[in-house]
């Protein structure tokens, strides 16, 4: 049988051999990754890492390097979070401490950061963050800008959206080849922060993706089955893509799991580590079939190419667990007594584990029945009996038709086990000695090793203080060199090649040249070690001193300041827009689900004396820069949404550039980035929804608070994804050329286990947007932004009716003129169907002294 990206690939086709990276979530991950082949393992620290919940400490970095230089593996260390303005002086600190452990990379997400890297350890690498939500050959260059010398790509890309960005990216790119995918965009999921004050960008993901939800179409219940988890995508799995991605020049490999343990680690850099290597070789990958066997049962929720075939969405979420269940090894046939009765797909053994998917899909919600076999009985060929050890599992909750799976197999753990916890790592390099023997001079030896952490072979020569004699008996020759040289046990080396040249025949003692291969050794070894990067100190206090100076240079602004604030409604809809209209705000901003229609809502906008909008998408896919001409060809001011479509803005000429407004979704939590964006030609910034109330009032003393656009009122946008829910639960098509677009036909909302209804809405390029079912707003924190003189204030609707955004709209200009909000608080109780709520905006009780 073929399977797809099994055949040969000339090696014409690859521009060269690709790193392959994988997780660390601790020491023994770390060792299991080196064991297992891995080129290049990231890891985090216990703070500013995306993955909160496991990381190293500071002071470990210095062992981390010298054991992973010692094997020729480069470290990469994330620091890919938002970072708070009051934690920028420890953010310098690490940044610091990372370059003088001697890290090859550091991985970063928050743009203010990145510029902090590039002031404080310029020689330190950095890379973007799939956090960044890059998807275009643009979003790569603004990285660039930003001083990323690699980027790490979106998950949602086709192999024909990475070969497009990669024949035109002016850095390298790494992209992710297996494990857990987010069902958001990376860098743009607000659920854990708006349900939980727990921020995804701040490495707290509460995983609300994995929870069941209830589909709503036109305000009733529609039938999903067994499929309850709408929004829990499987796992990504590219072990049969790997010759096709190496073809199209991406640098890196990339394994997802910093939570997973080693024997994770250890199956699948095994696997990624003989699949690059047999494509480098021109040989074709054998035993996939086997191979993604054991991958499933280490873990997964079901492995798929997913999005590097191309978009499916009846592939991406199957919709039935959300968690590892690893294979599925049967299903019941009939329970007998202490024992059920299996129909097997494949062997069971003593101490695995299993579990028993409900036949009634409606008890999904309710825990699992399982536990570990501890007798197997064969009734037929495939029919078998199992035993489980006593009171484990309840008999009564399982039933004919069940499925069965296998979440742990003792076998496959022993099978891994010398990879997954080596008691000796066994990593070698090759080294090639050259050894010249003359007569009446020293013996003089030549050690070569390549290393890919410095990128360049190392090369030491020793001569000896003893010179060569004469020989009567024992001469130097080639196999005695070689055994002598080939001594490195205990060591990362490994002989490759020796080289012998001698005029005449030649005596040397053995002793000594042990004495001068150890020293050789030793040096190839101190040399592969990176050097501390130079840090430049203070970095930080500097420059928020030298900012302070800046805004000081707006007196009218900081003492003073405007009593003039300016509201600013966006809408999505054309009921919205003729409310907005009447409302006569500022701005009206348009956020259409189609491009169709764009041009005659601005028109009417301008008409009515209006300041016109509109909304860019959050993500552009190769295939969709067109969207960029069209915007700018509205001749009205941009809401902008990514960093790429804000580059290729920034290259129009200032005089015919529109107003810029960067969003949200820029993720902007700090006075670095913000004052980096506006120093960029950004004309406004709003603040991430990472930021609470206070920090966004703390924002405003730091910059001219004239440039900060807030947002007072909005459903927040909990799940920004390129699943299609309307694609995979209302039709049978693959995407939106046989769909039948349900999106434009009907109203849908996802029903959370609390009752709230989220409403969902598609964009242009087919991504939905999951908003929160309550209104995110709160009066005090208005009052606040209005007195440090915040002037921009923007409320967003998503499923209001016209009515309900009138009434609203027209209590915020009032409260707006008076600068009193008292009145719009009771407007907006009334008019919010799902509630309000303070949301991101809450500072809790032991934050208040914080921010002030």
């Amino acid at each position: 049988m073929t399977i797809a990206g099994s055949e040969p690939t000339s090696p014409r086709d690859i521009k060269s051999k690709p790193e392959l990276m994988s997780p660390a979530g601790g020491w023994p991950q770390l060792r299991a990754a080196v064991e297992a082949g891995a080129d290049a393992v990231y890891f985090g620290l216990d703070h500013f890492s995306a993955r909160a919940k496991v990381g190293f400490q500071v002071s470990e970095l210095n062992e981390i390097f010298d054991f992973l230089h010692l094997y020729d593996v480069k470290g990469f260390v994330t620091l890919n979070t938002l970072i708070f303005d009051d934690e920028l002086e420890h953010a310098e600190q690490s940044i610091g401490a990372i370059a003088s452990a001697g890290a090859d990379a550091v991985i970063v997400q928050d743009i203010g950061i990145a510029k902090l890297v590039s002031d404080i350890a310029p020689e330190l690498e950095i890379h973007g963050s799939t956090q960044m939500s890059v998807t275009s050959a643009e979003g790569v260059d603004f990285a660039s800008l930003l001083g990323c010398k690699r980027v790490v790509l979106g998950r949602e890309l086709s192999l024909d959206d990475i070969r497009k960005i990669t024949e035109v990216a002016s850095v390298a790119t790494e992209v992710f080849v297996h494990g857990a995918l987010c069902v958001s965009y990376s860098g743009q999921c607000f659920s854990s922060e708006a349900w939980g004050g727990r921020s995804a960008n701040r490495g707290q993901c509460a995983q609300a993706c994995r929870l069941s939800y209830e589909l709503i179409v036109a305000g009733s219940p529609h039938e999903t089955g067994s499929n309850r988890y709408l929004l829990s995508p499987g796992d990504l799995y590219a072990l049969e893509h790997i010759p096709q991605l190496m073809a199209l020049g991406v640098s890196c490999f990339k394994i997802e799991g910093r939570y997973k343990d080693e024997y994770y680690v250890a199956a699948t850099t095994r696997a990624y580590r003989r699949a690059i290597d047999s494509a480098w070789e021109q040989i074709s990958q054998t035993n996939l079939e086997q191979t993604k066997f054991e991958l499933e049962q280490v873990y997964s929720r079901g492995l798929g190419a997913h999005f590097v075939n191309g978009t499916n969405h009846q592939q991406v979420v199957e919709g039935r667990a959300p968690r590892h269940r690893g294979i599925q090894i049967g299903k019941v046939t009939a329970i007998a007594g202490d024992a059920v009765i299996v129909d097997l797909r494949h062997d069971v053994y003593p101490g695995d584990g299993l579990v028993f998917d409900a036949a009634d899909w409606r008890s999904l919600d309710l825990p699992e029945e399982g536990g570990n076999v501890y007798r197997v009985e064969k009734l037929q060929p495939t029919i078998v009996k199992l035993y489980f050890a006593n009171h484990q599992i309840d008999y009564h909750r399982i039933r004919a038709g069940d499925l069965v799976w296998r979440t742990s197999a003792p076998k496959l753990v022993q099978l891994l086990k010398p990879v997954a916890k080596p008691t000796r790592v066994s990593r070698k390099s090759q080294v090639d000695f050259n050894v010249i023997a003359i007569v009446g001079s020293p013996l003089v030896v030549t050690a070569k090793v390549y290393s890919q952490v410095l990128g360049k072979t190392i090369e030491v020569t020793k001569r000896s203080k003893l010179m060569v004699q004469p020989s009567s008996q024992q001469s130097l020759s080639h196999q005695s060199l070689s055994e002598q040289f080939g001594r490195l046990g205990g060591t990362p080396l490994q002989l490759k090649t020796l080289n012998y040249t001698a005029e005449s025949p030649a005596f040397f003692p053995v002793s000594q040249i042990n004495e001068l291969r150890r020293d050789l050794v030793a040096q190839l070894i101190k040399q592969r070690r990176r050097a501390p990067i130079f840090t430049r100190p203070r970095v930080v206090e500097n420059w928020l001193r030298d900012q302070a100076l800046r805004v000081a240079r707006f007196p009218e602004v900081s003492k003073t300041g405007s009593d003039k604030a300016r509201l600013h409604l966006l809408v999505r809809d054309g009921r919205q827009l003729s409310a907005a209209i009447e409302v006569a705000p500022d701005s009206i901003t348009l956020d259409y689900l189609e491009l169709y229609g764009l041009r005659t809502s601005v028109e009417r906008v301008i008409e009515a004396g209006i300041e016109a909008r509109v909304a860019s998408p959050r993500i552009l896919k190769p295939s969709e820069q067109n969207v960029i001409r069209f915007l700018h060809s509205l001749g009205c001011s941009l809401v902008v949404r990514s960093g790429g479509l804000l580059l290729d803005l920034l290259k129009l000429e200032k005089h015919s550039r529109p107003i810029l407004i960067g969003d949200f979704s820029l993720n902007v939590a700090n006075v670095v980035a913000a004052q980096l964006l506006l120093d960029m030609g950004l004309d406004f910034i709003t603040p991430t929804y990472d930021l609470n109330g206070q920090q966004v009032s703390r924002l405003a003393t730091k910059l001219d608070p004239r440039r900060l656009e807030v947002i007072a009122y909005s459903h927040l946008p909990v799940f920004h994804t390129e699943h299609c829910v309307f694609c995979r639960f209302l039709s049978d098509g693959t995407d939106s050329s046989n769909c039948g677009h349900p999106c434009e036909k009907q109203q849908v909302a996802v029903r959370d286990r609390t009752g709230r209804e989220h409403p969902v809405l598609a964009d242009v390029g087919c991504r939905n947007t999951i908003f929160g079912a309550e209104a995110q707003f709160s009066a005090e924190y208005l009052q606040r932004w209005l007195n440090v003189k915040i002037e921009n204030i923007r409320l967003e609707f998503v499923h209001e009716t016209a009515e309900e955004l009138y009434e609203i709209g027209k209590a915020a200009k009032n409260a707006l003129a008076k600068r009193d909000t008292k009145r719009l608080d009771s407007v907006v109780r009334r008019c919010a169907r799902g509630g309000i709520t303070a949301g991101s905006l809450f500072v809790a009780a032991n934050q208040e002294n914080i921010y002030c």
